[in-house]
Order: C-alpha cells, then sequence, then structure tokens
C-alpha cells in the first residue's frame, strides 16, 4: 500500500490528487509492449540531461489521470521517491533523497508495475532551490536499469562529453556542387547550421571511375578522407537523426541547374548511406511540471 506523503511531497505535487495504484491500474487502458531502446532513444535524452543517475525507489504514488495533463493512454503518472545509487553525469547531488514525477507504461493487466526497490535510470535536471527534486527531461526519461542498459548509457555520455564532441544541427545552412576539370570530376560542400554555432560540413568527393564518396567535420577543417561515421555512434546520432530528409532549395546555391541537380543527389546519397534513425519512444523531451 502506498504510505500517507509527506508535507513536502504534497508541495512538489501541488494540485495533483493521488491515488492508488491498484484503483488507477484497473481503469486505465493497458498499453501495448515496448521496445528495446535503440541508441537515439538513449542519446534523445542523455543529451538533454544535465543530471544521469541509476537510482533504487523507495515509494511511489499514483497521480489522478485527470490530474495529469498529456499522459498517454496505457500509462500512468508516478511520484516517485527513490535512493541515488550512482551518479552517471552531472553535478554531485545534495544528499542520496531524491524526489520526481515520472510517466511509465501499464503492465498487461493494465496495472502500474511494481517499482518498490527496484533499481532505475533516470535522465534529469536539478531545480533550483529544491534539493533532491529532479524534472525528468522527458516524462518518461526514467528507464527500468539492467547492467547492459547501463553499460550503454555510460558509452553515450563519453561521447556527449568528450572534448571536441559534435553538436547537434539545426540545417543545412549552404550546398554546393563544383565541377572539376575532369568528366566525372568534382565536390559537393554541404555547411550545416549548428545549435552552438560552431562550424560543421559535409564533404562529397566525385572522382573519375569510382563511386562517389564522403565523410564530415565539425571543425573548420574540411574532411575529404571519405571515412562516415560509424553506425550508433554520436557523430551519425547527429546526421541521421536530425538532417531534413531533403535538401532546402533555398539552400542549394550551386551554380547552374545540372550543379544544382548534382548536390540534391549527392545529399541523397548521403542519407542513403546514414540508413534511418531508429526509435521506439519517439522524439519529443519536454520535462513534467509540478
Amino acid at each position: 500500500m502506498d504510505r500517507q506523503l509527506s508535507r513536502s511531497a504534497r508541495a512538489l505535487l501541488a494540485a495533483f490528487v493521488l491515488v492508488a495504484a491498484a484503483t488507477a491500474g484497473e481503469s486505465a487502458v493497458p498499453a501495448p509492449a515496448i521496445p528495446a531502446l535503440t541508441y537515439a532513444d538513449l542519446a534523445d535524452l542523455a543529451d538533454h540531461a544535465t543530471v544521469v543517475v541509476r537510482a533504487q525507489v523507495r515509494s511511489v504514488a499514483v497521480v489522478e489521470p485527470a490530474r495529469a495533463p498529456g499522459l498517454q493512454p496505457g500509462w500512468a503518472r508516478l511520484y516517485i521517491e527513490a535512493r541515488t545509487a550512482a551518479l552517471l553525469a552531472g553535478p554531485a547531488l545534495a544528499g542520496d533523497s531524491l524526489r520526481y514525477l515520472a510517466d511509465v507504461p501499464l503492465d498487461a493487466r493494465g496495472k502500474v508495475p511494481k517499482l518498490a526497490k527496484r533499481d532505475v535510470l533516470v535522465f534529469a535536471r536539478t531545480v533550483a532551490g529544491r534539493p533532491g527534486e529532479l524534472q525528468l527531461v522527458a516524462p518518461d526519461a526514467q528507464v527500468l536499469w539492467d547492467p547492459a542498459t547501463e553499460q550503454r548509457v555510460r558509452g553515450v555520455l563519453g561521447e556527449l562529453l568528450a572534448a571536441g564532441a559534435p553538436g547537434r544541427i539545426d540545417r543545412v545552412r549552404e550546398a554546393i556542387y563544383v565541377p572539376g576539370n575532369l568528366a566525372g570530376e568534382g565536390e559537393t560542400q554541404m555547411f550545416l547550421a549548428t545549435a552552438d554555432g560552431e562550424p560543421a560540413s559535409i564533404t562529397v568527393v566525385h572522382v573519375p571511375g569510382a563511386a562517389p564518396y564522403w565523410s564530415v567535420s565539425f571543425s573548420e577543417l574540411l574532411n575529404t578522407s571519405g571515412k562516415s561515421p560509424t553506425r550508433e555512434s554520436l557523430t551519425w546520432y547527429r546526421l541521421a537523426c536530425f538532417l531534413p530528409r531533403k535538401l532546402d532549395p533555398k539552400a542549394n546555391v550551386s551554380a547552374t541547374d545540372a550543379d544544382r541537380v548534382q548536390a540534391e543527389a549527392d545529399y541523397a546519397l548521403v542519407l542513403d548511406s546514414l540508413s534511418p534513425c531508429p526509435r521506439t519512444r519517439g522524439r519529443q523531451v519536454s520535462p513534467l511540471s509540478d
């Protein structure tokens, strides 16, 4: 049974009305099984979190669906109190007591899964002036812990925190194809607009008698090595998951119609090489507010 909420818990929940987990579970629509998280899913969460923590759930209270705006059918919104088990990224937390709201899918019986004493990974931001209170970067930014998932998350965090890590891409700012002196020779340069204003570019090289190849650079220096990014790496994620599906005609500044067509074809070549960006949880990263 859920224990009586403390005064601080009631303050955190504000107008939310709590009901027993069993009651909410019986009246809600069960959700379909949730597929395993992909690299892109984990990167979406980690990229927006200032704190990533492994925690052990101590207690759970269910928020009445009518008081949980944006709640998906077949899900429940929970007020969770937990204990810090390990800090994977972010500043040191004040004490080991944590409090936050999280959305979780109901089980096959339409009930809230049992989380007490289970370990979870939480992707969140701290709340100024409220030690121990966290705000998840997305409603579902609490992930059940297991050693393999933690290892994958640590790998993503290592890439994000590395010096010179590729930043977020907003759009293709400019693309231009310049033919060479020989038939079949040429080069397309695509300059990318990034969220942090740092330089980024893609270069597609055409050599007579050979297949075109491309490479990417996240610095002032152009990269013509022909080494495209490894799948499920941060560089791959930045490109495969955020490049627009078509080249904006306004960004194509090639000199002639034929050159413009070639720039478009080279952009399509890059997208095809990257392959799709699979996600199982969608792209939304928006915190739950209290």
